[in-house]
């Protein structure tokens, strides 16, 4: 008799169980707990991004990100403060630039559900580049409208930029409060803005201090008149509506 020996059927590679245990440097947006294969691709490329930031090298993390956000599972635009730090010249400085302000005004039109923090962030440029002015015009224009008039740290940022810009050129070298000269007018907006942030935040530390010190530049010899308003209707159609609107406001 003759035996006929059978050999074993080999173990292929894509027989293998699958092994979901990846681990990743970096939270994803909008991850998944079972991702497939393209998935843990776009979040190694995500990983490579971040990393290289933090290494400091920005033309790595630049190309990683130009394959990123053409993948189209990626909403590019949620990841908004990333392409700002893409924008820095060095990360280990923070600095703003016409490229990083132009970006963010863009993002505040095309994404509501994130405008009121593009808007802080915007403001933050605004004042880094030394454009006080611009930074006053951009919070006036929005801060009447729905979400900015609720959010108090909008107003706090409008009442101390009022208090800046309320320092009169011829006084800007004089040392401490007394030797300063204020414009009443900036100062009344201030008041007005600061009082409403402490309205909608009761527990504004900031709102609350910068309020007793404009009761003290209100009794110092740099200021003749200081506008007290009682009214709280009166509060809020002054101190929302800008002075001189430079553009109509979007329909969001």
């Amino acid at each position: 008799m003759t035996s006929t020996f059978e050999p074993e059927p080999p173990t292929f590679v894509f027989e293998r169980a699958y092994n979901n245990d990846h681990q990743f440097l970096f939270a994803f947006p909008n991850e998944k707990k079972m991702p497939n294969a393209r998935q843990i691709q776009l979040r190694r490329l995500y990983d490579i991004v971040n990393l290289s930031i933090q290494r400091g090298d920005l033309p790595r993390a630049r190309r990683a990100w130009s394959i990123l956000v053409r993948c189209k599972e990626i909403n590019w635009k949620v990841m908004w403060r990333l392409g700002i730090t893409l924008l820095e010249n060095d990360v280990r400085i923070m600095e703003s630039n016409p490229h990083k302000i132009d970006f963010l005004r863009t993002m505040l039109l095309q994404l509501p559900e994130e405008r009121e923090r593009i808007l802080a962030e915007l403001v933050q440029h605004y004042i880094i580049a030394g454009r006080y002015r611009d930074a006053l015009d951009e919070l006036e224009f929005y801060l009447p409208s729905f979400p900015y008039r609720d959010n108090p740290v909008l107003h706090v940022y409008a009442g101390l930029l009022c208090i800046f810009i309320a320092q009169l050129p011829e006084s800007a070298g004089a040392n401490g409060v007394e030797g300063t000269t204020y414009d009443s007018n900036s100062l009344s907006r201030a008041q007005i803005f600061l009082e409403h942030a402490k309205a909608l935040d009761p527990h504004n530390i900031v709102a609350s201090e910068f309020l007793h010190k404009l009761h003290s530049i209100s009794q110092g010899p740099g200021l003749h008149s200081f506008a007290n308003h009682d009214s709280e209707d009166e509060t809020h159609t002054k101190g929302c509506q800008p002075s001189d609107p430079k553009r109509k406001r979007n329909n969001f």
